[in-house]
């Protein structure tokens, strides 16, 4: 598949192992990697940003065919798999390296996520709760460690996420 036909998204929602394989398991995901976003400095290791010391959050970036899967599905996708009224916090995972995080890569993808946010709130399926989930611009992706890629499959574990 040729680069011109596949898109980019950008999400963290806890764990980033549990993200990548909730990602992967989609019918039009070209791939999901493991990754840091949102931090301070311009490359991080996975021991600094568990620490919560470098800003970064865990992150997956989504490769997609636009012509299977579309962004707005994979906010459904990214909603129905984490919990977005949870501060920081995702299960036993505490810190803002957990935050709950959409990083938009154009203004389209950024429209349809407040919209979709909106639809979130107003649904009344976290009750009233607020829906804490940051919408944020594209910034500096860094790919993490190999080790953590496709680490659940790797280690034949099951996905450490709660479907919501």
């Amino acid at each position: 598949m040729s680069q011109s036909s596949s898109s980019f998204a950008t999400f963290g929602a806890g764990c980033f192992w549990g993200v990548e394989y909730f990602f992967r398991q989609i019918p039009g995901v070209i791939n999901a990697t493991c990754g840091y976003m949102g931090g301070n400095d311009k490359y991080s290791r996975y021991e600094d940003v568990k620490k919560g010391i470098t800003g970064h959050a865990e992150v997956v970036q989504v490769e997609f065919d636009p012509n299977q899967v579309s962004f707005n599905d994979l906010l459904q996708v990214f909603w129905k798999n984490h919990n977005p009224t949870s501060l920081n916090q995702q299960g036993g995972d505490i810190g803002s390296q957990y935050r709950s995080t959409i990083f938009f890569h154009d203004k389209t993808q950024k429209e349809q996520a407040e919209v979709s946010k909106l639809a979130l709130a107003r649904s009344g399926r976290w009750g009233t709760r607020h829906i804490v989930t940051e919408i944020v611009p594209l910034q500096s992706f860094h790919a993490a460690e190999e080790y953590h890629q496709n680490y659940l499959e790797k280690n034949n574990l099951p996905s450490c996420h709660i479907e919501y």
